[in-house]
């Protein structure tokens, strides 16, 4: 997103990409999508609205009416700010990625800025204090189980959130200068995906810390490699 507000009747889409050259990935240095929107401040009330009921409640279950009266305003101004629940509900996504994404960065450059397996394994540590205070697990998944094979704009800004995700393990593991980049950025991308599915849906509160533990495992042995 530009910053701009979705027109009426337009659906919110990502321009995430994976980078071209996988065997030489660059680290993401930015969010995939802005933290936050530019928005008028009756638009900035329908999104926190949104966004607070959407994750509590789910998005099939939250309606318009409902959001336009928590956020204090009117059915009109929601479609008039957003063009549809739809589009809403993908910009309430769109924001938690770009909230997660920068947090994520900062988390990495305070506590693991040299490149190497503790930068890697960083991001585990950055997901067991971010889903710390979220009892419902992760917003994605929960999404997703809502809109999967559909044709919602939200599936496009899950699948770049987890395209951005992938990106950010090859790079880490290259920079790092751990055997096999891709392969093992790829694994730990699994490993981390995985996490987050028993966290959420299995209701597994160890699974962060397991999987940190598999990851550690599965790096330990391919560390060090030469240039």
């Amino acid at each position: 997103m530009a910053g701009t507000e979705p027109a009426r009747g337009t659906t919110a889409t990502s321009t995430a990409t994976v980078p071209g050259e996988p065997s030489e990935p660059s680290e993401p240095s930015e969010p995939s999508e802005p933290s936050e929107p530019e928005l008028t401040p009756a638009g900035h009330r329908l999104l926190d609205a949104a966004s607070e009921l959407f994750y509590d409640r789910g998005i099939r279950a939250v309606g318009v009416d409902l959001i336009a009266e928590r956020a204090g305003t009117t059915k009109k101004t929601l479609y008039d700010r957003f063009g549809s629940k739809d589009a809403l509900a993908a910009l309430y996504l769109r924001r938690r990625a770009g909230r997660w994404q920068r947090f994520l960065l900062d988390h990495l450059d305070r506590h693991a800025p040299v490149p190497g397996p503790e930068r890697v394994l960083g991001v585990f540590d950055a997901l067991q204090e971010w889903h710390g205070e979220r009892e419902r697990g992760c917003a994605f998944v929960n999404a997703y189980g809502e809109v999967g094979g559909t044709d919602h704009p939200a599936v496009a800004v899950i699948r770049a959130d987890k395209q951005w995700m992938r990106a950010l393990f090859r790079s880490l593991v290259a920079a790092g200068g751990i055997a096999d980049s891709d392969r093992t950025g790829d694994v730990l991308h699994l490993l981390y995906e995985g996490a987050l599915v028993a966290a959420t849906a299995g209701g597994q509160p160890d699974a962060i810390g397991d999987a940190r533990r598999a990851a550690a495992a599965y790096v330990g042995p391919r560390r060090h490699v030469a240039g």
